[in-house]
């Protein structure tokens, strides 16, 4: 077995796979109204694809947990067959959706093996929600994440992005809910992975800001449970045993314990959100190459990753793919 390992000696285990650049959803943070260009039909991995590289990835590169990503996965007719055949090479499967359809997929996903699902969800509020997500869908996630819960998906963890002059003020109740219904929230900094290329670091809402609003109705301390790769700072809420995660991707960077690959629909392989290049699988796959040349790839793909994702460089350039084409 050969590790996907980088210059700076870190080594990927976690590989996130989009399955599809596809969304039901229009959050404003990620993509127009309109929504966007989709992959050609074609140019996206078959199933039988998909897993042969995850099979690869697995069985030759050290791969020890594969999580779902889009787009919205659920969207994909095949998820269920590709998380069973997955969960047969021994690895831990996770999903990450915005909940859509989840109350119909719930139950088969766990069957099929799944072991966890996080979830999108930017308020509990429905007008805000439809702001956010330019659809009257609330009430569709909220069923679902009671059917994950329902179905031993757990633990079931949330993500919420605040922002600013939007949701920020709402962060103290979306935490309290959570907590009432059993989920984990974690809350993101909103990253230069729009559609649109219109986010600005001013009108971001920070870490620290995140924890200031949540302070002022909790009791939040640093959770004693190591950090390790994870890239959520934990804190236990009044005294605990409930938890809240803050992920500062752009304030706080987490590069250097950075454990995970991509491997975007059309089945390029990126060694980094922000990366500008990347590997193509695919059309060596479909001209014949074999398990041990994608492999190779993979591996030298990997090798040239950065040390950071450079964010707070002047000469930082967002990715030209959107966080819908290029998975969580």
């Amino acid at each position: 077995m050969t590790p996907l390992a980088d210059r700076f000696g870190r080594v990927a285990t976690d590989l996130r796979v989009s399955l599809t650049d596809r969304c039901n959803l229009r959050c404003e943070y990620c993509m127009p109204a309109e929504g966007l260009d989709w992959l050609p039909t074609e140019d996206v991995l078959s199933d039988d694809e998909v897993v042969r590289l995850v099979t690869i990835g697995v069985e030759r590169l050290g791969i020890r947990e594969v999580r779902f990503t889009g787009g919205e996965p659920l969207v994909r007719r095949g998820l269920v067959g590709i998380v069973a055949r997955t969960h047969a090479l021994g690895v831990e499967t996770s999903l990450t959706t915005n909940g859509l359809g989840l109350a119909r997929t719930a139950a088969a996903l766990a069957d099929a093996g799944l072991d966890r699902v996080n979830v999108s969800i930017d308020s509990i509020r429905p007008e805000t929600f439809a702001a956010v997500t330019r659809r009257d869908r609330l009430r569709d996630v909220v069923e679902g994440l009671a059917a994950a819960q329902d179905a031993g998906l757990g633990p079931v963890k949330l993500n919420a992005v605040l922002l600013r002059g939007v949701n920020d003020g709402q962060a103290p109740e979306l935490l309290r809910w959570a907590i009432e219904h059993g989920y984990q929230l974690r809350f993101i900094e909103q990253m230069p992975l729009d559609a649109q290329h219109g986010w600005s670091r001013a009108e971001m809402v920070t870490a620290d800001e995140i924890q200031r609003l949540l302070e002022k109705e909790f009791v939040l301390e640093p959770a004693e449970e190591p950090r390790g790769s994870a890239p959520a700072e934990l804190f236990t809420v009044d005294g605990g045993p409930a938890t809240v995660g803050i992920i500062a991707s752009v304030s706080r960077p987490f590069c250097g314990d950075c454990d995970r690959v991509r491997l975007t629909a059309d089945g390029q392989v990126r060694n980094c959100l922000f990366a500008r290049e990347e590997s193509d699988l695919r059309a060596a796959m479909r001209s014949g190459a074999s398990d041990e040349e994608l492999a190779q790839r993979w591996v030298t793909a990997m090798a040239g990753k950065r040390a950071g994702h450079g964010i707070d460089d002047p000469t930082f350039l967002q990715p030209d793919r959107p966080m819908s084409a290029i998975g969580g």
